[in-house]
């Protein structure tokens, strides 16, 4: 039996697509389906933002976005969370936040769910770092472990308790531990 072989859709032609839920992923030429959050992820990924924003946000240094398409580079992906400082959130002609986001986030944050590649995720943080992003975090909620992403940097692995976390310099007034990042699944 002779298989018809796979079309392949142009960036442009992705765009053109009706979203979906989940949101579906560009890459290298492929359409990938994010799985759909789950508890835990639900969880820190709601107090993340809200406590990223209450710290940058307010002062206008940053804002950070659940589930935001980012188009750059090629990849059209959408990460759990993206933080853009405030200059360089893309504006429409009436000053508003703008729909589309044709720019890299300069701080991508992943939530691993059940069944999700950590390797597919980890190569969406690092598009990002090759497009100018300052940090990556990759976490994981059955580990209770967070993986930090910095440019032309070794991996760096955050799962003691009593660790603060990095930040990227623009957000450094957020402090938050390890445990206080997990506790967040037992509010």
């Amino acid at each position: 039996m002779v298989q018809a072989p796979v079309q392949k859709l142009t960036l442009v032609e992705f765009l053109r697509l009706p979203e979906t839920k989940p949101a579906q992923e560009y890459i290298d030429g492929q359409i990938i389906q994010k799985p759909m959050p789950q508890g835990k992820h639900s969880a820190i990924q709601g107090e993340l933002v809200s406590a990223i924003n209450e710290v940058v946000k307010s002062r206008r240094i940053a804002r950070a976005f659940p589930e935001l398409r980012c188009t750059f580079g090629g990849r059209s992906t959408v990460p759990d969370i993206a933080v853009f400082l405030w200059n360089r959130i893309p504006r429409d002609h009436n000053g508003e936040v703008a729909n589309t986001f044709p720019i890299a986030p300069d701080w991508t944050i992943e939530i691993l769910s059940p069944d999700q590649s950590q390797t597919k995720v980890t190569k969406n943080i690092l598009h990002c770092l090759r497009h100018e992003t300052a940090m990556g975090w990759l976490i994981d909620p059955d580990e209770q472990t967070l993986f930090v992403y910095r440019p032309k940097q070794e991996p760096e692995v955050w799962d003691r308790p009593d660790e603060i976390v990095p930040v990227p310099s623009f957000a450094h007034e957020l402090q938050v531990s390890v445990q206080e990042l997990f506790a967040w699944l037992l509010e």
